[in-house]
């Protein structure tokens, strides 16, 4: 060992076990509540589940305390919270430790735009009534009517409102300065989805997590086929019409960049990054027949099939035959969809309570009642 190295005392730190992630819409955020969900189960941790019948925390309503499952006994005695809700820091502090680390992520509005117009397509009146993306993005108002601002919440600066905020507001410098200066203050980091295994690495060294509860099968992704082709001029405009979360990503994507250097160096990244895709692909080639994603009329299981949206055909996996229990465990936790798991987790921790309504087979008993 050269002296330098000496002389730096080596601290080992604690796994941040309460944790809040604001999930936002089309930002890879479904794979993350996937780790969220595998690391609760690893440690033990309650999580804030959706009350009742509810499959998200009053979204898009702006959250309360009451839409978690048993808040009223419960208190603020949760470790995780990471179901989409629309940010409202008063009453997630309700039901949140002080000491909870707060992260979210965000990504390029060219691409999230895009991703929530097919997604969303049969839903959201601005995106129904107009042929495809690019004739969207042409003339927005032609399709985009305030009187429904309601329903076509995913049709302009999304991050925005999911964050809490109007994503109708006007772009005004001083009024974008105060609230990215209010997230700052409310979130301890912000991740980038553009580059999502930097961001698996950035928040497994921010939480002291290892690498294997950041480990990831990519959830909620869609066949290549049904993305569409944004023109120049889309993208252009895409900067214009959703230019409040264009000023949100350009900023966090900054801080995003500065705190790697701050704290992992590129060099350093870049060994972990390939280090995260080596171990990935093990597990890939352990768990998954054909070792890719299927669409959504190839996937055997039925437990295993995600929810469909819109004019998207949302991808999932098939499982190898033949696994032995605890791999097949620990293969099934990796690629269970996200409204299975939720549910599967309320079974769990609400053992007492009416099961979420799924129209969806439920995996087996063994995964069940664990």
């Amino acid at each position: 060992k050269s002296h330098k190295e000496l002389l730096i005392p080596s601290t080992p730190c604690h796994a941040k076990t309460n944790v809040m992630f604001l999930k936002t819409h089309k930002t890879g955020s479904s794979t993350i509540l996937n780790i969220m969900f595998r690391f609760a189960e690893r440690y033990n941790l309650t999580v804030a589940l959706p009350a009742g019948q509810l499959f998200h925390l009053g979204y898009p309503k702006t959250f309360l305390a009451q839409f978690v499952e048993d808040f009223e006994a419960i208190g603020q005695n949760y470790n995780i919270m990471c179901n989409h809700l629309r940010f409202n820091p008063s009453e997630v502090q309700k039901v949140m430790a002080s000491n909870t680390f707060y992260f979210s992520i965000l990504r390029n509005p060219i691409f999230q735009l895009e991703s929530s117009y097919v997604y969303y397509k049969d839903t959201v009146p601005a995106f129904r009534t107009s042929k495809d993306v690019n004739e969207y993005l042409a003339s927005p108002m032609k399709y985009y009517h305030p009187a429904d601002y309601k329903e076509n919440i995913y049709a302009r600066n999304i991050m925005w409102f999911d964050f809490g905020y109007n994503n109708n507001a006007e772009n005004n410098k001083k009024y974008i300065h105060r609230v990215l200066k209010d997230i700052e203050q409310n979130f301890h980091l912000i991740l980038i989805a553009d580059y999502f295994d930097e961001s698996m690495i950035l928040l497994k060294h921010t939480l002291c997590w290892d690498l294997d509860d950041v480990i990831y099968f990519k959830l909620n992704s869609r066949s290549q086929d049904t993305v569409q082709t944004l023109t120049p001029e889309s993208k252009e405009q895409i900067k214009v019409w959703c230019s409040l979360d264009w000023q949100l990503y350009l900023h966090f994507n900054q801080s995003f960049w500065r705190r790697i250097e701050e704290t992992i160096g590129l060099e350093e990244l870049e060994k972990e990054v390939n280090h995260l895709r080596t171990r990935q692909k093990e597990l890939m080639e352990t768990c998954v027949l054909d070792q890719k994603a299927v669409g959504k009329e190839h996937i055997k299981n039925k437990a295993l099939l995600p929810f469909q949206s819109g004019a998207t055909n949302i991808l999932g996996y098939n499982l190898k035959e033949g696994l032995d229990s605890r791999t097949l465990e620990t293969c099934q936790k990796m690629v269970v969809p996200e409204l299975q798991y939720m549910s599967y987790l309320y079974a769990v921790q609400h053992p007492h309570k009416k099961r979420k309504q799924l129209d969806l087979p439920l995996l087996q008993t063994s995964f069940q009642e664990k």
